[in-house]
């Protein structure tokens, strides 16, 4: 069995890492390079960045931060943000990236994740899925949350599936920013509906919300910001009390409960 993964989540904006609530009123968090430093050196299996205003202001991610980043950790990082074509993927995949994540691209042409997947390879394809709880389903939301479609979220991370795509980054914007806690609901119809890993956004507040999405709502890993760009826990923190609570986690130096290291990814 994989360890679980802690995945600090880095939102960029002009540069800077930015943390907002329900993805607006967006505050300055820091440098992304000295973050993903920060993280590295304090155990964070991946990172995940996001340039949340590539789409909006129709521009690519600037790559200048990312060979940076690529020059500054020595652990897996996903970048998202403004990717439209095989063009842009092989740009950050050349510049250090490990893995991509395409959002309002693939809700606009699905067929770019089945192209990525046989180009680079399905574990370089990461699907980002936001969506907004709308009565009894999920809506699919783009352009940074700003755009709502009359996609339906299960439906859509299921095609996404049968299109390549190799993991799935599932962000509920109602939980988003809000420190409350996950939507373990969503995340476990997802997690049931799908066989490619899962990982958690938006809403964690505690270490308690990441052992519910991965104890409870079959998440693979969770993505968090604000608990860690704030130090209001601790990435070894947490990732102790998730051992003590019997989630399997990798550890610097050793694996966690059962694991043994050599699958420890």
């Amino acid at each position: 069995m994989l360890a679980k993964r802690i995945i600090p989540c880095l939102d960029v904006s002009a540069g800077r890492v930015v943390k907002g609530i329900h993805f607006v009123d967006l505050k300055d968090a820091g440098d992304p390079v000295e973050l993903a430093s920060r993280y590295y050196r304090e155990g964070a299996d991946e990172l995940v960045f996001l340039d949340i205003t590539a789409t909006v202001e129709e521009r690519k991610t600037v790559l200048d931060w990312v060979q940076r980043v690529a020059d500054s950790i020595f652990i897996p990082f996903t970048v998202g943000g403004g990717i439209g074509s095989l063009e842009q993927i092989q740009e950050l995949l050349r510049a250090g990236a490990d893995k991509v994540s395409i959002n309002s691209a693939a809700v606009k042409n699905p067929q770019i994740l089945s192209e990525a997947a046989a180009t680079f390879g399905s574990q370089c394809i990461v699907l980002a899925v936001d969506v907004k709880r709308c009565g009894e389903r999920w809506k699919v939301f783009v352009g940074g949350g700003r755009v709502e479609t009359e996609r339906d979220g299960l439906e859509w991370i299921q095609e996404g599936e049968d299109l390549g795509a190799g993991e799935i980054l599932l962000t509920s914007m109602d939980s988003d920013g809000t420190q409350e806690g996950y939507d373990l609901e969503l995340l476990k119809k997802v997690s049931d509906r799908i066989r490619i890993p899962v990982i958690a956004s938006g809403g964690a507040g505690s270490p308690r919300h990441l052992l519910e999405a991965l104890q409870d709502a079959g998440a693979d890993a969770v993505l968090a910001a604000s608990i860690f760009h704030y130090r209001r826990h601790s990435i070894a923190e947490v990732k102790n009390y998730l051992a003590e609570n019997g989630v399997w986690m990798r550890t610097e130096g050793e694996s966690g409960p059962g694991v043994d290291p050599i699958f420890a990814n």
